[in-house]
């Protein structure tokens, strides 16, 4: 196997398999039969899945151990604070999901259930129809969740469908290095980044790796992480060079401590 076939085997592998989609749909529809009959007509306004769930950018997680599904709930009243409503949400799975692991990580409801955990995020719309959550300071910041989304569907068709893949596996390295980065700033960062000269998924992996950078205002284990990542990469192609297949391929494999 050479390093490309490994690269594009492990993206291949950072997609939720079926089963693992079927579980998460039938407890979406869990989810959204118990809260119909926990809460009153009227109170919720709208709730949908949001995030990494329905970019195709979520690992399984096998890869990701905080691999979750967000989850907006709209209330349909927007005159108390973010507090109150995550004690609303708390309150529900607290009695629907009596057996479930379930606590506030600001500024959502975690519900962890077998195969995956639900973030449970409350909001609310301002006056004029804006979204807004809890900032985790006890106040409201607006959001539009799925705005990403286009934009990523965009791009990753610029690029031969390689933006995504190469997506997965940067969240495969940051979960085994010790999630030096925000998952979702990540994603945003590598959207961000040109590609002109890469044609298939080890050069897009390696130009995203390149083009990270070490500094002051990170902590020395992202520093470290960093540094770990990229000289791994100089490795690999050094191996590639000199026509040593077999040590590059394990070489690769250390990005994700394999």
């Amino acid at each position: 196997m050479s390093v490309l076939s490994f690269l594009t085997n492990t993206a291949s592998n950072a997609v939720l398999s079926a089963t693992e989609q079927s579980s998460i749909a039938t407890s979406i529809t869990t989810l959204q039969s118990r809260m119909a009959l926990h809460f009153d007509s009227g109170v919720i306004k709208q709730h949908f899945r949001f995030g990494s769930s329905t970019r195709g950018t979520i690992l399984p997680r096998s890869m990701d151990e905080q691999s979750d599904i967000d989850y907006m709930v709209v209330f349909s009243d927007n005159n108390a604070t973010p507090q109150t409503y995550l004690n609303r949400l708390k309150a529900f799975v607290e009695k629907r999901y009596s057996s479930s692991e379930i606590y506030q990580s600001s500024p959502t409801i975690v519900l962890e259930l077998n195969h995956i955990r639900f973030d449970l995020v409350p909001a609310t719309t301002t006056w004029v129809g804006e979204l807004q959550i809890p900032n985790g300071s006890g106040g409201w910041m607006t959001t539009n969740p799925n705005d990403f989304n286009a934009t990523l569907e965009a791009k990753n068709k610029e690029n031969n469908s390689l933006i995504k893949p190469t997506i997965r596996l940067m969240k495969y390295w940051n979960a085994t290095s010790g999630f030096p980065f925000e998952s979702f700033t990540m994603e945003k960062w590598i959207c961000s980044q040109s590609f002109w000269f890469q044609t298939n998924q080890k050069d897009y992996l390696f130009a995203v790796i390149d083009n990270l950078g070490t500094s002051s205002s990170y902590s020395q284990r992202v520093n470290n992480e960093i540094t770990r990542a990229k000289n791994i990469v100089v490795n690999v192609k050094q191996y590639e060079k000199d026509d040593m297949p077999v040590t590059a391929e394990n070489e690769i494999k250390k990005l994700f401590r394999l």
